[in-house]
């Protein structure tokens, strides 16, 4: 379905509200055991979303269903006023999502990986090789960008999950636990790339580590068999406690 001026315009309006992302009811049941219940909650620029939960709980799921990648049984996402449902294209131009296993290409090096991630988001000429430019250095990939994305490290594979979903600088940026498997060094390393993104946009991660979360987090949001048991500011909260007991 086309997107109409009018729908363009109110989309417009809405990009200045405080809300770039809205989950609504959001509904999904994959087996007997596995679902996601009514879940809602809303996001704004700057917001670094903790999404906790104990694995299972449905955080990945949660996070497929708002870049559009699972359909919800019921329940609506919208993106900066668009609608999933109604406008999935328009709306994940506005996303940036990096799976649990990020999507790389071992064949491929890195500076070709990134060049391809950008055109596969609409980026052409200046534009491509200016973000492809600035993204290598945000995520501090330079000393990388010519070998083979098979060859490196896990640190480095991870940073160029991020940048490939952070290429075309969208408004809302998911990310499904982006520091598992990374060693101490390589942790604090994300933690300060994520702290640098949130400075222009939203982001969501899912984390099983309350450490992860306290360290970059100004709130948390905390799912337990598939339902949303917690959503509030970071700042001075006890967050044992609070997940202890909302997950026992």
């Amino acid at each position: 379905m086309p997107v109409t001026d009018v729908e363009l315009s109110h989309a417009a309006e809405a990009g200045t509200s405080p809300s770039v992302l809205v989950a609504d009811k959001l509904n999904r049941r994959l087996s007997e055991s596995a679902s996601v219940n009514d879940i809602s909650f809303s996001l704004a620029r700057g917001d670094v979303l903790g999404l906790l939960g104990l694995n299972g709980a449905g955080k990945s799921t949660t996070l497929r269903m708002l870049c559009g990648v699972l359909v919800p049984d019921s329940g609506s996402v919208s993106v900066k006023g668009l609608s999933m449902e109604d406008h999935p294209l328009v709306a994940r131009e506005h996303i940036g999502y990096l799976p649990d296993q990020p999507p790389l290409y071992n064949d491929m090096r890195v500076s070709e990986y990134l060049k391809l991630a950008g055109q596969i988001r609409g980026l052409k000429a200046t534009k491509l090789r200016s973000r492809q430019t600035a993204i290598t250095e945000q995520c501090d990939l330079g000393d990388v960008q010519h070998k083979l994305i098979g060859t490196l490290s896990k640190g480095f594979r991870q940073r160029v999950g991020l940048a490939q979903a952070l290429i075309h600088e969208p408004a809302v940026v998911l990310l499904d636990e982006p520091s598992n498997g990374l060693d101490p060094q390589q942790m604090e390393g994300m933690r300060r790339l994520i702290s640098d993104i949130a400075q222009s946009q939203a982001i969501i991660f899912s984390t099983h580590l309350l450490s992860e979360a306290k360290a970059i987090c100004n709130r948390i949001a905390i799912i337990h068999a598939g339902r949303l048991v917690a959503d509030r500011p970071a700042d001075g909260t006890d967050l044992e406690l609070i997940f202890h007991g909302a997950t026992s």
